[in-house]
């Protein structure tokens, strides 16, 4: 991805997270996650996979699930377990990932006036395949992805990290986030950016506060982010 570089003096971001937003793949992550645990003898419904795991990184859902099922969980057979979950949601991709309805249009066009990220807690070579199949792999200048944070979402690390990356030596920073779960809205949230809240697939139920909803991206234009970009504060970039 470019790096940003270029002086100045006021400089507008735009944050998108990636699973839900760039790509509607939550059923997917949902049903793989699912057969894995699966295989462990744990059980995972639609409902508490929207309420626990939706909008945090493979790892994590991981840990959750065996915590939940109280069940001991060693950091090695954590991280073979991300490996394989890895694996099997990379064959079930293989033909192609959904895109949400006008993401590249929408960042396509947003590109022209703002500097955009992509913050999320998927793997980089998962999020470099599916911006490449979106057709927006050269319209993005910065991607946090899970290997970059100590702290996933709701922690803001990522959004501080990538508000840092594409700011340069810019005096002011504006930022907006589109976001379509209620870890990443809370993260949004502590980051001080506006939000959109994307209501795309099972992100459709997340709750929390957001300055705008929306359905997708079709039928919205980069303009109507201008009303609530938020200045951030130079302590909460980095």
């Amino acid at each position: 991805m470019p790096t940003v570089v270029e002086p100045a003096t006021v400089v507008d971001v735009l944050l998108l997270d990636y699973n839900g937003v760039v790509v509607d793949d939550e059923p997917i992550h949902f049903a793989v996650l699912r057969d894995l645990l699966a295989v462990e003898r744990i059980e995972l419904g639609e409902e508490e996979y929207l309420a626990h795991y939706l909008g945090r990184d493979d790892r994590t859902c991981i840990g959750v699930a065996f915590r939940r099922a109280e069940r001991p969980l060693e950091p090695e057979r954590e991280c073979a377990l991300a490996a394989r979950k890895a694996e099997w949601y990379a064959e079930s991709v293989r033909a192609g990932v959904p895109l949400v309805p006008g993401v590249r249009e929408f960042v396509r066009e947003a590109a022209r006036t703002a500097r955009v990220g992509i913050v999320s807690g998927a793997l980089r070579a998962e999020i470099g395949a599916g911006l490449k199949e979106a057709g927006i792999a050269d319209a993005v200048h910065c991607v946090v992805c899970a290997e970059d944070v100590s702290r996933g979402k709701p922690d803001p690390e990522g959004f501080r990290l990538a508000v840092a990356r594409l700011a340069g030596d810019a005096r002011t920073v504006r930022a907006v986030v589109v976001e379509d779960s209620e870890p990443g809205l809370a993260a949004a949230r502590a980051l001080g950016a506006g939000i959109v809240r994307l209501g795309t697939g099972f992100g459709g139920r997340a709750a929390g506060d957001a300055d705008l909803e929306w359905r997708s991206f079709e039928d919205h234009a980069p303009r109507e982010l201008q009303p609530i970009m938020r200045e951030i504060e130079p302590a909460r970039r980095a």
